[in-house]
């Protein structure tokens, strides 16, 4: 005889915590950038600066992750790093991850648990790409990893009137997100 499972007949209803939920038992903190931040790994193994590009000054960790969380209303200004940042959704509303590359092309990702709405569990940002990040909703609570690990020394926020003169047909997000 086989067993079946019997369906609900209710829909359960999954309540979601409350940003302060995570920024307190996470132990949160301001990031420079907009939101709420902690590391939580920081590989041992580093890599020896004479096999990085040139651009990195000295050793990284092969590989560092952060939670990161955004309320609405507090944004992640643009901004870039030296390294590939991978991004990972765990709890609340979508983010939208602003993307501008070398050439000026501006895309939008979606961070989220909706793939038929195109919105993915996990992005990429590539290195040496600006971007800029808001959550949808009420709240987003993400992870990232980057590889080679994150140091503040390759991290650089953007100036608005340099960016505006670099990218004039984006101004409008520009303005918003720096």
């Amino acid at each position: 005889m086989k067993n079946k499972l019997k369906k609900p007949k209710k829909k359960l209803k999954v309540k979601s915590k409350p940003a302060g939920y995570w920024k307190e038992h996470l132990r949160l903190k301001a990031h420079p950038e907009g939101g709420w931040y902690k590391e939580v790994y920081r590989s041992e193994l580093s890599i020896a600066k004479e096999c990085l590009p040139e651009n990195f000054s000295g050793n990284r960790a092969v590989a560092t992750s952060i939670y990161f969380l955004l309320e609405k209303g507090n944004v992640s200004r643009f901004h870039r790093i030296r390294s590939d940042e991978i991004w990972h959704f765990y709890a609340g509303d979508p983010v939208h991850i602003h993307l501008i590359n070398v050439g000026g092309e501006l895309r939008t990702l979606c961070l989220g648990n909706e793939p038929q709405k195109g919105c993915y569990p996990q992005q990429m940002v590539p290195a040496g790409y600006w971007f800029a990040s808001e959550s949808t909703g009420e709240y987003s609570l993400a992870g990232c990893t980057v590889s080679p690990g994150f140091d503040f020394e390759d991290f650089e926020m953007a100036d608005r009137k340099e960016l505006s003169n670099l990218y004039p047909r984006h101004i409008e997000i520009i303005k918003k997100f720096t």
